[in-house]
């Protein structure tokens, strides 16, 4: 009989990805559970990008101290982002851990856990190799549930060190999978029914830059579209310093590829993107946003934004206010800033009150909630393309599914057979972050 794992995962679209990988590696031994209570190994996925999510980390991890002591043999590990900042520091904040496996050092789970089985000894694999070869771990059918849209990770690490990112320190620097490696992965989901893939990098538009041999992320992505089966690709996050010419042409012409791009601004300011090592000015992020709109009229934006960074005055705050006004995002991410280990502006002066980071925040959601309104209502009484992903978390009698421009769409239907298929629907009403609509025929299945 297996042994039960249960896994909490914090942070991005990366982690859930990181973890669907550490459940494939541990498949011959371990299957996974949903209560911990159930479980023989436990393990905390995690991130450090900010301060919040760390901290949940360690009330997640203290949370399993009085279920270790019940049961001795149970196995607590922590994995990702904060296991790669914090290494052997956790052991000794936290001695009933057993495992502490970095941003790499997840791939070596098994051996891991041999050894500590072994010695009866926590085990730290923290080691970032910039030449690491990324194992081939081909997705399974039902690994947990059926599913129509999956996530793959063509890169890790980034080189860009924003002064405000501790991403380069936990995740190393930038390193490309060899693209047959991300094919194979992609033809895999799709013998097990995912119809849309949404490739992951902290840059996919710098992806085979440092290989000689590999293609350019456009040429990647025309590589991608070939693949039988698959019918929608998405990718983030997309760096604007580096969105080329070809790649918006690509998004332009490439019918698979969503309308739909994830374009992080942070700051509206010049004099902050410079203090934020960005690489980019305002004007040349809206003149690639205008480009995008010329050519891809529906094309659809989301964004990130910090407020408070060290030395933001009301006027920066003003400009950035003045760009989410100019480019009328679907929807932004919108964060406070926060020093984190490592990151260069966490020794700026000029750091903003938290009462003052907190106005501006409450501003930039009101403004960004009356422009998310807006853009949702305009969909009222159009016919669109939704990729049916199942049923509605809020009445299981709906469907749901996205739009090419990732707008959630809940609509009804004579039928509720329709997971992984193609349908129209007709919009009738917006929400603050969905649609409602009504089913009007099938497209293809």
């Amino acid at each position: 009989m297996k042994k039960k794992v249960y896994i909490k995962t914090f942070g991005c679209q990366m982690n859930e990805n990181d973890s669907e990988k550490i459940l494939l590696l541990l498949k011959d031994e371990y299957e996974p559970v949903s209560s911990p209570e159930e479980a023989d190994l436990i393990l905390i996925n995690t991130c450090s990008v900010r301060k919040k999510p760390e901290h949940k980390v360690y009330s997640e991890a203290g949370r399993y101290k009085s279920l270790k002591k019940k049961k001795p043999e149970l196995i607590l590990g922590i994995t990702g982002c904060v296991a790669q900042q914090e290494g052997e520091n956790l052991i000794k904040k936290l001695p009933y851990v057993d495992l502490v496996l970095g941003t790499q050092g997840f791939y070596f789970i098994k051996s891991a856990l041999r050894i500590h089985r072994e010695t009866k000894k926590p085990v730290v694999f923290t080691e970032l190799k910039e030449d690491f070869s990324f194992p081939l771990i081909l997705p399974e059918l039902d690994l947990r549930k059926k599913r129509v849209t999956a996530f793959v990770s063509i890169m890790q690490g980034c080189d860009n060190f924003c002064t405000y990112c501790i991403v380069p320190y936990v995740r190393g620097r930038e390193i490309s999978r060899p693209p047959e490696d991300i094919i194979k992965e992609i033809e895999a989901l799709v013998k097990i029914g995912v119809k849309e893939v949404t490739l992951l990098g902290q840059n996919v538009n710098s992806y085979g830059l440092k290989n000689k041999n590999f293609p350019s992320f456009p040429e990647l992505l025309r590589m991608v579209a070939q693949i039988e089966g698959i019918w929608r690709i998405r990718f983030t996050t997309s760096h604007p310093k580096d969105l080329s010419e070809e790649l918006i042409k690509v998004i332009a012409e490439e019918p698979k590829i969503c309308k739909h791009l994830h374009l992080p601004l942070q700051s509206g300011s010049n004099k902050i993107l410079k203090k934020m090592n960005r690489k980019y000015t305002k004007e040349e992020y809206l003149a690639k946003v205008k480009k995008l709109r010329a050519l891809v009229p529906e094309i659809a934006f989301t964004t990130d934004i910090i407020v408070g960074f060290p030395g933001e005055e009301e006027k920066d705050f003003q400009e950035t206010i003045e760009v989410l006004k100019k480019v009328r995002y679907h929807e932004i991410f919108s964060f406070k800033y926060c020093d984190r280990p490592f990151a260069v502006a966490s020794n700026f002066p000029e750091k903003i009150p938290e009462k003052e980071k907190e106005r501006r925040l409450k501003i930039i959601h009101e403004v960004q909630e009356k422009i998310t309104q807006e853009i949702y209502e305009s969909y009222i009484g159009k016919e669109v393309e939704i990729l049916v992903e199942g049923t509605s978390k809020k009445d299981p009698s709906w469907l749901m599914g996205r739009t090419s421009t990732n707008v959630i769409v809940n609509f009804t239907s004579p039928r509720l057979d329709l997971m992984g298929a193609l349908v129209k629907v007709k919009i009738t009403s917006a929400g603050k972050h969905s649609l409602k609509g009504e089913y009007l025929e099938l497209i293809k299945i």
